[in-house]
């Protein structure tokens, strides 16, 4: 298998939040910091995917970066900008906003990874689909994901959906909820036994 690298996606907008989701803390730390930490110790080299206009952003700074290269936005920009800055790498990706991810749900999706499959993802709690933004790229689903967004479909989810793609059931429930909102924020500091 290709070595393993480390993407977290840090570039959103963060509109419905009101605030920069990566700076948000939680247990004491920024979500930025935490799932940088996290996703580093399982990978050989770990990247932060953040936009061009995030290049000086102090929080992204403390952070080996990747840069949006890609002429389309959202998350398809940061894994095919770390797909071709290392085309033969496999990666880890992994959105900011997951504060209740933990290491035990990342080694159960790696221990699922056997080489077999062009990607290995989570099976949503919600929806059943696949979880893309928690989940192992390997080159060949990069590669599908470049020719889907040269067609003008963005969707990484989309393109799992229509790649061989290796779905595994949630370990840890709750642990790839995305927060999104202030309210979800109160929500998740609940669940971690804090408070906003």
């Amino acid at each position: 298998m290709t070595e393993l690298y480390g993407l977290v996606l840090a570039g959103g907008l963060s509109t419905r939040m009101g605030q920069d989701k990566a700076g948000l803390i939680y247990r004491g730390r920024t979500q930025l910091e935490a799932a940088f930490d996290l996703v580093s110790s399982v990978v050989v080299s770990c990247f932060v995917s953040v936009r061009q206009s995030q290049v000086n952003d102090p929080l992204r700074g403390e952070f080996p970066v990747i840069v949006d290269q890609s002429e389309v936005d959202g998350p398809a920009a940061g894994l095919l900008s770390a797909h071709a800055r290392f085309p033969a790498a496999s990666w880890l990706v992994v959105a900011c906003d997951l504060p209740l991810l933990d290491r035990g749900t990342l080694d159960h999706l790696l221990l699922s990874r056997d080489g077999k499959y062009d990607a290995y993802a989570y099976r949503s709690e919600h929806d059943g689909l696949p979880e893309p933004l928690c989940a192992v790229w390997e080159p060949a689903a990069l590669e599908a994901l470049k020719r889907q967004v040269d067609a003008g479909k963005k969707c990484p989810r989309k393109c799992l959906i229509n790649s061989d793609t290796l779905l595994i059931a949630p370990v840890n429930a709750g642990a790839l909820d995305n927060i999104n909102t202030p309210q979800e924020r109160l929500d998740a500091a609940r669940r971690l036994g804090e408070g906003a």
